[in-house]
């Protein structure tokens, strides 16, 4: 049964204050994953060490064979609407949280070591943007993709909103980061990855490209784009458009993409 709580300062659930807050100042090694969708991919992410569930009242008993599955020592707590949004600092309307603990980060030349002969990995450098960081894992986990490297200035894909604007992506595809692009690049071609970085000025159009056994493919930050050292030492492909239009989201430019790569690797004819 969740153990209710009635006052916002119980130090039970410390861990839940000021969610906003402490998503930007970091969480000594923890994360906060909200909302059912997100809670059902963690539980089965065992990297993930469930620390503790806390929960609007009501929303236990539809959750009854998801709790069912975590070890009887997890706390589930539980708080009317009024002490939950007081807890966390602003209204919660899906009224779900969570505490994992994060595993260890491996380096990017460990991650791509562990990786299969046949593998597809996304880079992304410079994108400091939580929606479209979420949006890429999203479509890296719905395209098979097997690893995302992130350089040193692309936001974190555990936080609060990442995490949930990836519907759990973040906690099915394994990522590791480089100090730079430049860094991010040299790794993935020492693993012998061809590397495919996506620019409007393209010398390629993407229908073209057929995947390689190993194929890395890079996405840079909406408005500056990949920086022109990595540009220069990569295979450069673009996505036509229509009336001289030449921008897409990063994230949605990640889902043609992968799509494309994915879909020709299986289908000569394409």
């Amino acid at each position: 049964m969740p153990i209710l709580i009635t006052d916002a300062d119980d130090p039970r659930i410390e861990a839940y204050r000021a969610v906003r807050e402490r998503d930007l100042v970091g969480r000594q090694n923890r994360f906060v994953a909200e909302g059912e969708v997100v809670l059902r991919v963690l539980v089965r992410q065992p990297r993930f060490e469930i620390e503790s569930l806390l929960l609007a009242e009501g929303r236990a008993e539809g959750l009854a064979d998801l709790l069912a599955l975590l070890s009887p020592e997890v706390p589930v707590y539980s708080a009317n609407r009024t002490v939950m949004d007081t807890i966390v600092g602003f209204p919660i309307h899906r009224g779900i949280l969570a505490v994992a603990k994060r595993p260890p980060m491996p380096s990017a030349e460990a991650l791509l070591d562990s990786l299969p002969a046949r593998a597809l990995v996304v880079g992304l450098i410079g994108l400091t943007n939580h929606d479209n960081v979420g949006g890429i894992f999203r479509n890296a986990a719905a395209f098979g993709a097997d690893a995302v490297l992130l350089d040193r200035e692309t936001c974190d894909p555990l936080y609060r909103k990442a995490i949930r604007v990836s519907v759990g992506g973040a906690l099915v595809v394994p990522f590791a980061r480089a100090a730079s692009g430049i860094a991010l690049m040299t790794a993935l071609k020492a693993a012998s990855f061809e590397v495919i970085a996506l620019s409007p000025s393209g010398r390629e159009v993407l229908s073209q490209v057929r995947p390689s056994r190993r194929t890395a493919l890079l996405l840079g930050a909406e408005g500056p784009g990949l920086p022109e050292d990595v540009l220069a030492e990569t295979r450069t492909v673009s996505i036509p458009m229509s009336g001289g239009f030449d921008s897409l989201n990063v994230a949605t430019t990640s889902g043609i993409a992968l799509h494309h790569l994915t879909r020709a690797e299986h289908d000569p004819a394409l």
